[in-house]
């Protein structure tokens, strides 16, 4: 007998009259034991038997019922695996999607399918994984625009991100760049300033609306009280394809998004979102420096999972994920473009969700700002 014929045979087993025994053996148990509490001390003793008794059967029980979706991870994958990216080909978040992904598929010889699905600010793709079926085949490359940012700009978006997803493990960090075309006048924080107190504003070119680059942008607003005019791409990509072209005069992406460029001189950077400067860009100045208290910003890429997908499943990806991650390649790939690797327990994870989530939470509702 095969270990899947010994499961099914138990998942079965469980399913039909083990469990009609069980709630029946459950329900009179509990029926007689409330009604001999007041009785002589001979039978207290027999009921506080009963009652060990039922601990064992409600351990059996459950043991029983977890034997299914034991069974279900040990046989996984059975088929192609989707890992859905929010943003278009070319960004820092596809290219850690790409990098980590491609790796994991390599080492577990698994079909990973690598899916962009832009728009929204990666809202499409997060609200089309939240309805997806919670069986571990559909995986979101989140991402802190979408799921910590958005839903708080944007109360209508089809998914609540503590109780849509179940979080699988953190991949990367790194922090966000505002970067201007190699030509341009704009090569200090203080070039920002002087160009936003003009009539035309300054403007700046964001991944999407509702985004990490979008809500930074309407805080360097009010903090250093400029006409900022915001433009949202659907990506990356296309935002740095105007900087580039002096269609805009800056963009704020993720520092993994523009290192290369920088690198290659066709763009410049201009300041960083953290609280200190970047390892990689020593010489370029925080926000902060230069005058705006108080920001201070990461984006962090990480994978989700429907919630509901079995727990057994969820910690076969989180295992396989640390693997790729540890790899000295993946991790080179990564590091040199600006991004740190990150990794851990799906525990550390969903502790760090949480209390991000909130963290982004107070400064939207700080910001007082509100998608239209």
């Amino acid at each position: 007998m095969t270990n899947q014929t010994f499961t099914a045979g138990l998942s079965s087993c469980c399913r039909g009259k083990a469990l009609e025994w069980f709630r029946s053996t459950v329900n009179t148990t509990q029926h007689d034991n409330r009604a001999q509490l007041k009785a002589p001390s001979v039978r207290r003793q027999k009921v506080i038997k009963s009652n060990r008794l039922l601990a064992v059967l409600f351990a059996a029980g459950a043991a029983c019922l977890a034997l299914p979706q034991l069974g279900y991870a040990q046989d996984y994958p059975t088929k192609s695996i989707k890992l859905i990216i929010p943003y278009p080909p070319g960004g820092g978040t596809d290219y850690v999607g790409r990098v980590v992904g491609s790796k994991m598929a390599e080492l577990t010889k698994w079909t990973v399918i690598l899916e962009n699905r832009p728009g929204a600010g990666g809202n499409l793709a997060a609200e089309a994984v939240a309805k997806s079926a919670p069986d571990g085949y559909t995986l979101l490359l989140a991402q802190t625009d979408s799921v910590m940012v958005s839903p708080w700009l944007n109360p209508s978006v089809g998914y609540d991100t503590l109780k849509s997803f179940t979080p699988v493990v953190q991949l990367t960090i790194t922090p966000g760049a505002i970067v201007s075309a190699s030509n341009s006048t704009i090569r200090t924080p203080a070039d920002m300033i002087t160009k936003g107190k003009t009539t035309e504003g300054l403007r700046w070119a964001t991944a999407g609306a509702g985004t990490f680059g979008d809500l930074l942008g309407e805080q360097y607003k009010k903090a250093m009280n400029i006409n900022l005019v915001n433009t949202a791409y659907k990506g990356a990509p296309p935002a740095l394809t105007d900087v580039m072209g002096g269609h805009v005069d800056v963009a704020l992406l993720s520092l993994g998004s523009v290192l290369p460029q920088v690198k290659t001189g066709k763009l410049h950077a201009v300041a960083v979102t953290t609280a200190t400067r970047a390892n990689l860009l020593p010489d370029t100045p925080t926000l902060a420096e230069s005058g705006a208290t108080g920001m201070d910003g990461s984006i962090w890429v990480g994978i989700f999972v429907p919630v509901g997908t079995p727990m057994p499943i969820v910690q076969k990806l989180n295992a396989e994920f640390n693997r790729a991650l540890q790899q000295s390649d993946v991790k080179e790939k990564i590091i040199s473009v600006g991004v740190d690797v990150v990794g851990g327990s799906v525990e550390t994870y969903t502790e760090f969700v949480k209390t991000d989530f909130a963290r982004w939470g107070k400064i939207v509702k700080d910001s007082g700002i509100k998608l239209q």
